[in-house]
């Protein structure tokens, strides 16, 4: 299908061959052809773009997605949003099913909230709209000036786990820590499966990372009043020695497991599945509590570092994840690793932003838990 046709563009930002392979499947399945375009790295690392046909006038689509060189993949989407931009297309839409840096969307001490940096960079870019998917946060949205459409994939995964895991209805969902619950509640409902939590970690959670409000000044030790005694009428000035109620340390408990998964097969549900030390210990607990199976169940597979390796020397039997981020390599590393294709609710995302038609048909029996 040429332009003429079909009124829109879809490139790739992508610089890896293996990168493009999302791009290229949500092309297929729309009927179009992928934009010619040429990205790579100078000798020196500089980010070049080089746009081969006439966008003017076009509604783009940019789908990018994220491989483990991070910046060089958010350098890329911006130069190409840049370079559409200045020429003259008409609307810039980024499809980045892994929004990046979304773990770094809150104020650790003296850190920055590096999500809503991101989200105005695209914006100063020239992207108008973006599509992704499973935000870790739903509030990163609110970082944006312009329209944010957050997928899920959850109908897929919970269709994995219908077609593809043997007696399910025997299985039970598994939180891997309170701030996951609600998560895993959304599955369990869905499934009509009974709810675990695992409770207590040996690892600092995220939740649990030291911020400025856990730092508060020296407390020197005074006698008498706290405050300077001003005549009456006048407001009391602070003393400078005023003491503060002493903050007690956050202990973790010993790891328990909320909820009996002797004798089922535990599910864990969760976004991201990057450093799995947590999941490791988990899968560890749940055997001792008797689970037979377990599977893990997660958006985006960044699989980092040693991941793969942790996952063959463990007791989880298997571990599915969507191609929202690639992963071959790690599978070759690690028989374990299955693949979810979710290029089909975004490439019907794309038809339907282009022919201006309704999303609610992609969010249905989603819950805002989800």
């Amino acid at each position: 299908m040429n332009v003429a046709k079909s009124g829109y563009r879809v490139f790739s930002a992508n610089s890896s061959v293996a990168c493009t392979e999302l791009a290229k499947k949500i092309t297929e399945r729309l009927g179009v052809e992928l934009g010619k375009s040429v990205v790579f790295q100078e000798s020196n690392r500089e980010t070049r773009v080089d746009v081969k046909e006439s966008v003017r006038g076009q509604t783009i689509f940019i789908i990018q997605t994220i491989p483990r060189d991070v910046n060089t993949a958010i350098m890329e989407l911006l130069v190409m949003a840049y370079a559409l931009k200045t020429s003259c297309a008409k609307n810039i839409i980024g499809v980045i099913p892994y929004f990046p840096y979304s773990k770094q969307c809150k104020m650790r001490k003296r850190g920055s909230i590096v999500s809503k940096l991101l989200a105005s960079m695209l914006a100063k870019a020239g992207i108008t709209h973006i599509i992704t998917m499973d935000l870790h946060q739903k509030e990163i949205q609110g970082f944006f000036s312009f329209p944010v459409d957050n997928l899920r994939a959850s109908p897929f995964l919970i269709q994995y786990i219908q077609e593809e895991i043997p007696d399910y209805r025997n299985a039970i969902i598994v939180a891997k820590s309170p701030s996951a619950a609600k998560r895993a509640q959304s599955y369990a409902e869905r499934l009509r499966l009974g709810l675990a939590v695992i409770h207590g970690e040996a690892q600092c959670s995220e939740s649990d990372m030291a911020d400025g409000r856990h730092s508060p000044p020296c407390v020197r030790n005074t006698t008498g009043h706290t405050g300077l005694e001003l005549p009456p009428g006048k407001p009391q000035a602070p003393f400078p020695g005023i003491e503060l109620p002493i903050m007690m340390a956050k202990e973790k408990p010993p790891i328990t497991v909320v909820g009996d998964v002797g004798g089922r097969i535990a599910i864990i549900v969760d976004d991201i599945i990057d450093d799995v030390g947590d999941f490791v210990a988990a899968a560890e607990i749940l055997k001792e509590r008797g689970a037979y199976k377990i599977y893990i169940m997660a958006t985006h597979g960044l699989l980092s570092a040693d991941a793969p390796r942790l996952i063959e020397e463990s007791a989880i039997d298997e571990v599915v994840v969507t191609n929202t981020v690639p992963h071959e390599v790690q599978k070759l590393q690690c028989p374990k690793i299955k693949t979810v294709d979710v290029s089909m609710i975004l490439a019907e995302a794309i038809r339907r932003i282009h022919n201006g038609e309704s999303m609610a048909y992609l969010f249905r029996n989603i819950t805002t838990d989800d």
